[in-house]
């Protein structure tokens, strides 16, 4: 039976951000099933127009879901028993648009969302363009600590480190972003003219990531 020895690696790196997702969803609940599809309607047009207003193409804006589903609520009837009643439609429409990192850029999109009349939030997150760029770098630092992990440990069993049998790997969806503020409203009401919008500069940290791989070797 061969001999092996199997050592987790792990990679960890800093990333500077170099790109703006901005997550927006709209929603509301209507007794009418007409009507939510019509607010919905109307809420997207705004948010596609704040979005022109704000300078960025509107092809940019992108639907990452889309739903309308009836709503119950609990209620008591004469009787004092709970019952479910019909409460509604609500309708959520998940959108997201993200341009290259600029602040004077984010400022204007902020402030255009922000006087948007749609029922709807948003919230920033900082990402990179390229994932895949930083997987890899990630995956080869794993590795390599993978090794020297194994090279330690077979030099203090007295042993000696093979080839690689097997490499065990998770391809799950690596998470490049921070989200330095929570969501915000889009409420025009609560953003009068005067108030001057959203004249912030914001410096985003750098994104901690990391990811691990485990390598089976033989040893001899």
């Amino acid at each position: 039976m061969e001999r092996t020895i199997r050592v987790t690696g792990r990679g960890k790196l800093s990333v500077p951000p170099d790109t703006i997702r901005l997550p927006v969803t709209a929603e509301g609940r209507y007794p009418d099933y007409a009507e939510a599809m019509r607010h919905s309607a109307e809420d997207t047009e705004s948010v596609r127009a704040a979005v022109v207003a704000a300078g960025l193409d509107p092809k940019d804006l992108k639907t990452a879901h889309f739903g309308i589903n009836t709503e119950y609520e609990s209620v008591q009837d004469k009787d004092g028993n709970w019952i479910q009643r019909f409460a509604g439609y609500r309708y959520e429409h998940r959108m997201t648009i993200r341009f290259p990192l600029d602040s004077d850029r984010l400022s204007r999109v902020m402030e255009r969302m922000s006087r948007c009349p749609a029922a709807a939030s948003f919230y920033i997150e900082y990402t990179v363009k390229d994932p895949e760029k930083v997987r890899n770098r990630l995956l080869k630092q794993a590795v390599s600590d993978s090794r020297k992990k194994a090279e330690t440990l077979t030099r203090a069993a007295g042993v000696t480190l093979g080839d690689v049998v097997s490499i065990d790997y998770s391809w799950g969806e690596l998470e490049i972003r921070s989200r330095p503020m929570n969501a915000v409203m889009m409420d025009k009401a609560a953003m009068p003219e005067e108030a001057g919008g959203f004249g912030m500069s914001m410096e985003p940290e750098d994104i901690s990531v990391e990811d691990t791989v485990t390598v089976v070797w033989s040893i001899r």
